[in-house]
């Protein structure tokens, strides 16, 4: 192959990148601002109104006949609210989802509720992870050296299971985990899969308190949020982790000894 023909085949690869980043840098920066500015404004809104006083244990338990009686009464329409609710929250990013989970186990029992909570979650974080992309990947890209290149070109190889490993162990806040994907370029059906079948662990145990908060109510007593560090609990969730990363490190050791034969 010549030189030319070279250069030629190697624009020609570059050019649906080129053309996207044409196409990004067109659209006004107002427009592309514009669906984070409306979740930062239902964030404020959210806090500025007081609503976030409203989800305690308190009223929970001063409101435990009337919360259980429409959801026996309404069984679709409790569902669906609470499904939208928790879409909401994640959404705004608000930080009521330990709280909302284990609420979710006491109104609607533990296997139901994580469901419930999975699909609503996922939801959310999708929708955080499509306004930051739409937003500021272009920016980034635009801006980013060859390190942070790098970096994204790392995490996006192995997207599944980093995102499976940062959902299954709440190292780092969840609302940081939907943004950062996001800015690294990590594949829709990859985030949607890894936050999907990564939080189920952790979502079954909190549901799992909420499924016996009528007995705590009962002694007086409210859950212990902290629950999901303890050992017993941490241990198998760790180990869940290990196997996700499993794929990365056979990757690894595959790729060492693929370039150790090339140098004998």
């Amino acid at each position: 192959m010549t030189k030319t023909s070279s250069m030629a085949s190697h624009l020609s690869d570059q050019k649906p990148d080129i053309q996207a980043e044409i196409k990004g840098a067109s659209k006004p920066l107002w427009r592309k601002l514009l669906p984070v500015a409306v979740l930062i404004i239902g964030l404020v809104i959210a806090w500025a109104s007081g609503a976030l006083d409203l989800l305690s244990f308190d009223t929970l338990r001063e409101n435990r006949d009337l919360l259980q009686g429409f959801v026996a009464d309404n069984p679709v329409s409790s569902v669906l609210f609470f499904m939208g609710l928790y879409v909401v929250s994640v959404a705004l990013s608000l930080p009521i989802g330990s709280i909302l989970t284990i609420t979710g186990g006491f109104l609607f029992g533990s296997f139901l509720a994580t469901s419930y909570i999975v699909i609503g979650a996922t939801l959310g974080a999708t929708i955080v992870y499509l306004a930051a992309r739409y937003a500021f990947y272009d920016l980034m890209r635009a801006k980013a050296g060859n390190a942070v290149r790098k970096m994204e070109e790392g995490f996006a190889e192995n997207a599944f299971s980093y995102l499976m490993v940062l959902r299954l162990i709440p190292i780092f806040p969840f609302w940081l985990v939907n943004l950062v994907p996001a800015l690294l370029g990590v594949k829709l059906r990859s985030f949607v899969l890894g936050t999907m079948i990564g939080i189920i662990p952790g979502t079954f145990v909190y549901a799992s308190i909420g499924d016996g908060l009528g007995a705590l109510f009962d002694q007086g007593k409210t859950p212990d949020l902290g629950i999901i560090f303890e050992p017993r609990i941490l241990t198998p969730i760790i180990g869940l982790a290990v196997l996700a990363l499993l794929p990365v490190v056979y990757k690894k050791l595959r790729q060492g000894k693929s370039g150790a034969d090339k140098h004998e």
